[in-house]
């Protein structure tokens, strides 16, 4: 008997329309149609607090992001690039899985991790890279392979789903 996998995607922004998200939930939608288990943990709706390395009693928010990521079998994780790296926000969710170091495996021990920036052009892999580092540092691996875009603006409409080739150029 077959496992389904259940696939984590965690990302976003904060903006109510996102290209990260957006980016995100076509990501997770492949993983649907390819018989995943999919979950969004959307940061705009997760609401997270600020990771507090004195006070890291996980509330709901947190409890949910960590829990959700732990068991996953792998995840997707999608960020904005704001000044050539990746959203506080996101940022913020990756330190709040700090608490996962005293689990047994600890951290994302061995997930793999798909990386997306929907930065356009390959500033992208800036924040991409950040996402590498701390990929590695969560114990787990990332994807081999990036797609940069090649142009972000117009890429996306005013509800923030993306565009066709054909929907840009009408």
């Amino acid at each position: 008997m077959t496992r389904t996998l259940t696939i984590v995607g965690l990302g976003g922004s904060l903006a109510r329309v996102s290209r990260s998200r957006a980016a995100l939930q076509l990501a997770l939608e492949g993983a649907a149609s390819a018989g995943a288990e999919t979950t969004l943990l959307d940061l705009r709706e997760l609401a997270l607090p600020m990771y507090d390395p004195d006070d890291d009693e996980p509330g709901v928010a947190a409890e949910r992001l960590i829990e959700a990521c732990y068991s996953a079998d792998g995840m997707l994780w999608s960020s904005p690039m704001y000044q050539g790296t990746i959203s506080g926000a996101f940022k913020n969710a990756l330190d709040w899985l700090h608490v996962l170091g005293a689990r047994e495996p600890p951290f994302l021990h061995d997930k793999v991790v798909g990386l997306i920036s929907a930065a356009g052009g390959t500033q992208g892999l800036q924040a991409i890279n950040t996402m590498e580092f701390a990929t590695r540092a969560l114990r787990a691996w990332d994807v081999p392979t990036s797609f940069p875009s090649p142009q972000r603006r117009g890429s996306l409409t005013r509800t923030g789903e993306f565009r066709t080739l054909r929907s840009r150029n009408s």
